[in-house]
């Protein structure tokens, strides 16, 4: 099913994160939150969930297990991007470069849900 949007209404978790890594890849910020927000609420109602949909999540995180690797591991260039670009800037301004103090490593909003 589809809104007036052209999103998705409650994709399969394997579309969700393959979505994901695209908006990712493109840097697409404001589809990236849009898609954090999903797996806000998806996170909530697992919570409260009956046997059945807890049943039904867990088929679709087995099935988008790959797409999940594949999110990892452009998440993870991701911010090995970021901390680059950090560093650039700092070397920009004349601050001193510090290595292993990156934001980008600290969870410090780049990325973090």
């Amino acid at each position: 099913m589809r809104d007036a949007g052209a999103r998705l209404v409650n994709p399969e978790l394997r579309d969700l994160v393959a979505e994901a890594t695209r908006a990712l890849a493109g840097l697409d910020a404001d589809r990236l939150e849009e898609l954090a927000l999903s797996c806000r609420a998806l996170n909530r109602d697992l919570e409260t969930a009956g046997p059945a949909w807890r049943n039904d999540m867990t088929r679709q995180a087995r099935d988008a297990e790959r797409d999940l690797a594949i999110f990892g591991r452009v998440l993870a260039a991701t911010r090995a991007n970021l901390g680059v670009m950090i560093r650039i800037r700092a070397l920009r301004q004349g601050r001193p470069l510090e290595y292993g103090t990156c934001g980008a490593r600290t969870g410090n909003g780049y990325g973090d849900n």
